[in-house]
């Protein structure tokens, strides 16, 4: 088994949700149909008579829209798993409080329908007097449908066993990588939902617009380990969510911002590919020196040319130099993905386009700072150092693309 197999089997447990409802259905038979004179039902080979209703379906939405929830409360921060839910250990605890409440109201509706079974027949009967012989005939008794209404629920943990024959662990690898694919599959039913209900064609949305756009962030943040790709995405939302006003309605260009993510988002592909390019975009490549090699640089200048004695001496001093003379490393590595940008942008959708042009003045105004700063320092060395903050400001560039 893989380590990264290994380190998502760590992090998640399996919830099993475990809903039966009773159909209230019977195969319909030939003897149930009355026909015309001449007439004929084909063979059981070429097609099936169906089933028929014992009483009115309605009595038993309640139970069907429990189970519903019950999934939807997984799907929340989970993803489709081995036939259950693949959920964050850390999200486990409150996952389970909700399907408690779920199976108490689950069993306050069974004990009210159990006793209003009979009462449910006989209405039916009464609305279908023609049929009342094959509906009677074909009545469950009201312990039998007792036991066909039940809800409950497993937390598990996933291991291997000590001794696993190599074929078996490929295959559970296999099923752990695919958990990424459908996180986001997930995304993008409810993404794609989003847009085709709330979003395409409207001028202005309510707040309420936010509530899918941050159901999704909450659930790709809880489950970003499955996928280095995840965070930066997470990150791009977290900085338009940021952006939308407090209060009031929602419309103009931030309403076309939403729309364009809501719509990457229903890519899973595009998803992906999105995260990917944030992260080669947001990660420049540092070489770390010492400090015998940078005033061995150094001493390529002849202006600062360090004698042995200052090199004893004022080693800290002139480190301390080199950087306060570099004001802002902000816009150091500005431009250098320009042509990238570029090449993509002429074949990505609309979509992608409208989220750039936030940031094409931001990249303008820095372009224009680095060519000054070029010109004022080109002789002097400059010391960056890796994951400092001013890289971690000037992440907001990096914008969809």
């Amino acid at each position: 088994m893989s380590h990264e197999t290994q380190m998502i089997l760590d992090r998640v447990v399996l919830i099993k949700v475990d809903a039966n409802i009773y159909g209230a259905r019977k195969k319909l038979k030939k003897e149930d149909l009355v026909l015309a004179d001449g007439s004929k039902l084909p063979p059981e080979d070429l097609a099936s008579l169906g089933s028929k209703r014992l009483l009115d379906p309605d009595k038993l939405t309640v139970f069907n829209r429990l189970k519903k929830e019950a999934e939807r409360i997984c799907l929340r921060v989970g993803t489709r798993f081995l036939g259950g839910f693949a959920v964050p250990v850390e999200s486990a605890a409150g996952i389970t409080a909700e399907l408690e409440r779920i199976a108490l109201d689950f069993a306050a509706a069974k004990t009210e329908f159990i006793a209003g079974y009979d009462a449910a027949v006989t209405d039916w009967v009464v609305r279908h007097p023609e049929f009342a012989g094959i509906i009677e005939q074909a009545v469950d008794s009201v312990e039998f449908v007792s036991t066909r209404l039940s809800f409950d629920f497993l937390v598990v943990s996933i291991g291997l066993p000590d001794s696993l024959p190599p074929a078996d662990v490929a295959r559970l690898d296999s099923k752990i990588g695919s958990l990424s694919e459908q996180m986001f599959y997930e995304i993008s039913v409810e993404a794609n939902q989003l847009v085709e209900q709330s979003l395409l064609g409207k001028e202005q949305v309510t707040r309420n617009a936010l509530r899918p756009i941050r159901r999704m962030r909450d659930k790709l943040d809880g489950l970003g380990f499955l996928d280095h790709r995840v965070a930066p995405v997470v990150s791009t939302i977290d900085d338009l969510l940021a952006r939308i006003p407090n209060k009031g309605a929602i419309e103009g260009p931030i309403l076309q911002e939403i729309l364009a993510t809501a719509m990457l988002l229903s890519d899973p592909d595009k998803t992906r590919r999105h995260g990917e390019g944030l992260l080669v975009n947001q990660t420049p490549v540092v070489e770390e020196t010492d400090v015998d090699e940078t005033f061995e640089h150094a001493e390529l200048e002849p202006s600062i040319v360090p004698t042995a004695t200052t090199v004893a001496t004022e080693q800290t001093p002139v480190i301390a130099e080199n950087v306060s003379d570099s004001p802002d490393f902000t816009d150091l590595f500005d431009g250098i993905f320009d042509d990238e940008i570029e090449a993509e942008l002429a074949a990505d959708d609309w979509a992608l386009e409208v989220l750039l042009d936030k940031s094409q003045a931001k990249l303008e105004t820095g372009n224009l700072a680095d060519e000054s700063n070029h010109s004022e320092h080109s002789a002097e060395p400059e010391t960056v150092t890796a994951g400092s903050n001013d890289e971690e400001d000037d992440s907001d560039q990096d914008y969809w693309f």
